[in-house]
């Protein structure tokens, strides 16, 4: 049992944290800027509530953040009450954060000067992977660092990788929404067509989900798609948040992505349509609502 602080209870923190306390057996301290839901937590697992950042992390073994972007992140690490005045030496910073790898980068030399680690960990699995504690945990930082952690994440992770150095978990996420931005607008275009055709959906989708067009997205939202539901996953806001990471890196390495530019436009219409806090796959609203 180590003791770890925790800072950040959103959808995808509250849950994360929870599987540190009851599968994991940690003693943990929690942060939140909303007092109340650090206090629902602290009723729902135990463990204790912090009134800062810095209060959390003081004694702790490994200090997790998961909060909303660089600079919440800077914010609950390098701010007057952030975690890292308290972070002690030897201990180990764990970012689930999806932030840009240049923050990555910027705390991983912050921790490294206080005699500490840091690693990037961003997670892929949206909420129901965090409430089942199936997540993937994609890592940058150093290999000693990643050794001490490595079991911990266990606790609300199914498969944890340490990609490279420090911020290449960061970029190895961004790869991750790239690759998930053609997917959906794919699963919404094929669905669409599937309707006007007054094809058998559910039919259509048993049998080609066995074959090479089967995917996550489509065993996990095809149905809801084809209702007009979009209540179970990541939000757009979040994935705007997120590609804008992307296209900012992008401007540095010079890559292409003329798919994900177009997808993140259409995302930019879904918002117009007041779908801000629809899960991603509403791509297909776009497609259903012209004659």
């Amino acid at each position: 049992m180590s003791k770890v602080a925790w800072i950040g209870l959103g959808i995808m923190g509250y849950p994360m944290a929870g599987h540190l306390k009851t599968r994991g057996g940690h003693d943990v301290v929690v942060f939140n800027r909303t007092k109340a839901k650090a206090e629902a937590w602290v009723a729902a697992f135990g463990g204790t509530a912090a009134p800062t950042p810095a209060a959390a992390a003081e004694g702790a073994d490994f200090d997790f953040t998961c909060v909303g972007n660089d600079r919440d992140l800077r914010e609950v690490t390098l701010g007057p009450d952030g975690a890292f005045a308290t972070l002690q030496r030897g201990a180990v910073a764990i970012d689930n954060t999806t932030a840009s790898a240049a923050i990555a980068r910027e705390l991983h030399a912050a921790a490294k000067s206080k005699g500490a680690g840091f690693l990037d960990a961003p997670v892929s699995g949206g909420q129901s992977g965090a409430e089942s504690g199936t997540l993937s945990v994609m890592v940058g930082g150093d290999e000693g660092d990643f050794g001490k952690v490595e079991p911990v994440i266990r606790a609300y992770a199914r498969a944890v990788t340490l990609i490279g150095p420090s911020g290449s978990g960061q970029l190895t996420k961004m790869v991750n929404q790239i690759c998930i931005a053609g997917l959906i607008q794919g699963l919404a275009e094929a669905l669409h067509f599937a309707k006007r055709a007054h094809l058998d959906i559910p039919k259509v989708i048993d049998t080609i989900s066995k074959g090479a067009a089967q995917s996550w997205q489509m065993e996990n939202r095809w149905r809801t798609m084809v209702e007009g539901k979009f209540d179970f996953g990541f939000a757009v806001d979040l994935v705007r948040k997120d590609f804008a990471l992307v296209f900012d890196e992008a401007r540095r390495n010079g890559a292409e992505l003329p798919v994900t530019a177009l997808v993140d436009q259409f995302y930019a219409e879904v918002q117009a349509m007041g779908g801000n806090r629809w899960d991603t796959s509403s791509l297909i609203a776009l497609l259903e609502r012209k004659p």
